[in-house]
């Protein structure tokens, strides 16, 4: 019995750790497969700093002002042919009853040549496609009399007028359906900007807007100082104006007056007068919301605001910021008088009401109020005296 346990053949040890060489060699090969598909990758792009996400909002602000005066622009041509087309359509409506008039009073001629005898060529007449041609007939046109003709005449004047309105109105329509569709579109636009801005504040921490208050407060402060700087130069220029004034009066008490002047900084009667209107309408609007497209009277968009406010005091402006630089009278930023319109960015896509000493009223942004702000705050591209 011991010799035959001396030739049992010994179990081997590889073949029970074989299974688990097998695992780790999987483990292996996929752990070098995650890594070379981590290595071909796209690279994640870098979180944007609070400086760049300030600047993109910033521009997503001002390319939604862009698209919202374009919205204007559109809306402000659609609601003209909307006028067009209803006028065009109550005109093709008359000259239809008028139409319907000369046939009658045709028919009545009918029925009088049918008691008469003669219904045939009459009423031919009624149903042909061109009553005038049929009466070119030289042997109906001896029994008819001037009256007749005359009715006539009038059938095909108003046929071809009636016929001339419904080609004006469905032209007028054709482009009311463009516009509308050119505005859907604009409406698109300005949503998209405005969602892309709300997107990237959204996902900012508390840590982060608090930086971005900071930044926005460094930038009204700059604003604030420049102002300044324009009020005190207003001041000086005032101050001189009202000197020069006293010097001219008694150089007129000594009868060596040599004439009289404005000075510089000052207005005349009739636009302070208008000014004044303007002001106090705006002024009366702030801590109202802004709201794209608005025009008042609970809430107003840049362009709105100002429209409204000179309409205040009499003046009918354009509805848009690129219309209504094209308005009055060109000024440089230095002479700018309460009262005027400043235009903002390259694109003239904002504007504001100058109050004097460096500062406007203006409708700002979606999110914000009608607000007092310094002119510097964006890029003046020019400024108008509107009358």
């Amino acid at each position: 019995m011991p010799a035959l346990a001396s030739h049992r053949k010994e179990r081997s040890r590889t073949a029970k750790t074989s299974p688990a060489v097998g695992l780790t060699t999987a483990a292996i090969a996929g752990v070098t497969l995650l890594s070379t598909q981590s290595a071909n990758a796209a690279p994640t792009e870098p979180k944007p700093s609070i400086e760049e996400v300030q600047k993109k909002v910033d521009d997503l602000y001002r390319q939604a002002g862009t698209a919202t005066e374009k919205y204007n622009k559109v809306k402000e041509s659609t609601d003209e042919k909307r006028r067009e087309v209803d006028e065009l359509l109550d005109d093709a409506a008359k000259r239809t009853e008028k139409l319907n008039e000369s046939r009658r009073a045709l028919g009545n001629y009918a029925a009088a040549q049918y008691r008469t005898g003669a219904v045939t060529p009459t009423a031919a007449l009624i149903f042909a496609d061109s009553p005038q041609a049929y009466f070119d007939q030289t042997q109906l046109m001896d029994r008819m009399t001037d009256r007749q003709r005359t009715v006539i005449d009038d059938y095909e004047t108003q046929r071809a007028a009636a016929a001339k309105q419904r080609a004006q109105a469905t032209e007028k329509l054709d482009s009311l359906t463009l516009s509308q569709k050119a505005l859907r579109t604009s409406k698109q636009v300005v949503q998209t900007k405005l969602a892309e801005a709300r997107s990237l504040l959204s996902k900012l921490t508390a840590e982060e807007k608090a930086r971005l208050a900071a930044i926005e407060r460094q930038k009204q402060e700059e604003a604030r100082r420049k102002a300044e700087a324009k009020a005190k130069a207003e001041a000086e220029a005032r101050a001189k104006a009202e000197a020069a004034r006293r010097q001219q009066e008694a150089d007129k008490g000594t009868g060596t007056g040599t004439g009289t002047g404005t000075g510089t900084g000052t207005a005349d009667g009739t636009y302070a007068a208008k000014a004044d209107k303007v002001l106090a309408f705006a002024r009366a609007q702030t801590g109202k919301p802004y709201v794209w497209g608005a025009t008042g009277p609970s809430s107003y968009d840049c362009s709105g605001l100002t429209q409204a406010a000179w309409k205040a005091a009499g003046v009918d402006l354009p509805r848009t910021t690129w219309d209504q630089v094209k308005v009055g009278t060109r000024v440089e930023t230095k002479d700018l008088l309460p009262g005027d319109l400043v235009f903002f960015y390259d694109d003239i896509s904002h504007v504001g009401i100058y109050i004097g000493d460096g500062k406007m009223i203006h409708a700002p942004k979606p999110g914000a109020n009608v607000r007092e702000e310094s002119i510097y705050y964006m890029p003046i591209y020019g400024s108008v005296r509107p009358a």
